[in-house]
């Protein structure tokens, strides 16, 4: 017997009711999901070495925050596959340039640093199919050219100079760039001829370059922007979503600027509370253009300024111009560090965490105690991990170097802060 209408319906009805109950179910899950995503699950994919940068732990440094009261966390960035802060910025600005046809497979990347930017290029380069050439000042570590020079490329070590000199070891890179671009035209522009000369039936004598050149491009951490918003799209979400957004300062040294612009506009964009920070080595002239808005001091009036003003054992970090990067900067203000506070610090954390930092990453923690005693206790604060020590030995690490600088530690605790 067939069954009859009503039953068919009734089964029509539930059927229906089950299938609108399933599919909000399943919209519910995906808003759910949604809402649960954090902020750098939006960040490109990447796969291989480039995929492992990023995304490093914030420790709580102990000896800090148990003397001061609050919570000290530093970003382990020498976790990094380069072992630096600086592997999200050389990713950054090879995607950038790729992307804007700046840079082609096969061509090569120039940069002038101190070390830590071109260790981070040189370890990146080849996953983008790059090469890499470095321009390093003499008196940098020399680790730091051992490494380059390990892991690929080209070399070359220049003695320190002003930058508006001509062979200041960053306009002797964008030289260097431009003429890898002009040696790549010449040799399109060779090639054509020799296209035209065979359909002549002649055959020219000319250079063959290797068909792996494809010209070159100029990093320019100080001034590309790219290195700017590695941070406010990376270092700076990371640590908002590590800290569940419950921080109140951020400290940081400078060189290109980037790091500390990159994440002070991030932190600053989710809450303008979050006290954002400089600390400053010898020499640099940051300190009095974030306090006193001119970059200038008794030390650099006439007569009196070092023929190197960067007479301090921290590398990497402290200027005496402006980039486009620290320019993006938004802080609060600024602190004054020490060469022998960078050393002491760096001995302490040693002793006392197991944290072998390099010199800029000591002096961020000299910056983070002197915020947390602004401050006072209860509050959280963040710095960064530049880098281990393992890249300065033969200097920030070196008894004999230090000595010879009067730069011995000495301190027991964290007295050294105190002095005056």
């Amino acid at each position: 017997m067939a069954p009859s209408p009503k039953p068919i319906a009734v089964i029509a009805a539930v059927s229906v009711a089950l299938c609108s109950l399933y599919v909000l179910t399943i919209r519910r899950r995906a808003a759910t999901h949604s809402k649960g995503k954090t902020l750098t699950d939006n960040k490109p994919k990447r796969t291989g070495i480039v995929g492992a940068i990023g995304n490093t732990p914030l420790i709580r440094i102990n000896s800090l925050s148990d003397a001061t009261g609050c919570e000290i966390l530093g970003k382990s960035e020498f976790l990094n596959p380069g072992g630096s802060v600086k592997d999200r910025v050389a990713v950054k600005i090879i995607e950038e340039a790729l992307e804007s046809g700046q840079l082609s497979r096969g061509g090569v990347v120039t940069e002038g640093s101190a070390g830590s930017t071109a260790i981070s290029l040189a370890t990146v380069a080849p996953a983008y199919g790059c090469k890499c050439h470095v321009v390093i000042p003499d008196d940098a570590a020399i680790e730091k050219s051992q490494i380059l020079e390990a892991l690929g490329a080209t070399v070359e070590r220049v003695r320190p100079v002003s930058i508006t000199h001509k062979d200041h070891f960053v306009n002797i890179a964008r030289r260097r760039a431009t003429e890898a671009n002009k040696l790549a035209l010449k040799h399109i522009n060779q090639m054509d001829a020799k296209d035209v000369d065979h359909a002549n039936g002649k055959e020219t004598q000319c250079t063959v370059f290797s068909g792996e050149h494809k010209g070159g491009f100029f990093a320019d951490q100080f001034e590309n922007l790219a290195n700017y918003r590695a941070h406010y799209e990376g270092t700076g979400p990371e640590i908002w979503e590590q800290t569940g957004g419950q921080l109140h300062a951020f400290i940081a040294a400078a060189g290109t600027g980037g790091t500390v612009a990159g994440v002070s506009c991030f932190l600053k964009e989710k809450d303008p509370g979050i006290k954002c920070f400089l600390v400053d080595p010898p020499g640099s002239g940051l300190f009095n253009k974030v306090t006193r808005g001119v970059m200038y001091t008794r030390e650099e009036a006439e007569g009196k300024r070092l023929k190197n003003p960067f007479d301090t054992v921290t590398e990497g970090i402290g200027i005496n111009r402006l980039t486009e990067n620290f320019k993006m900067a938004q802080l609060d203000g600024a602190f004054r560090g020490t060469d022998i506070e960078a050393v002491e610090m760096s001995r302490f954390l040693l002793k006392n965490d197991g944290l072998f930092v390099g010199s800029s990453s000591a002096m961020n923690c000299v910056g983070a105690v002197r915020v947390a005693k602004l401050l006072g206790p209860g509050h959280t604060i963040v710095t960064i991990l530049c880098d281990s020590g393992m890249r300065h030995l033969s200097k920030f690490c070196n008894p004999e170097y230090l000595a010879q600088h009067g730069l011995t530690p000495t301190a027991k605790a964290l007295e050294f802060l105190d002095r005056k």
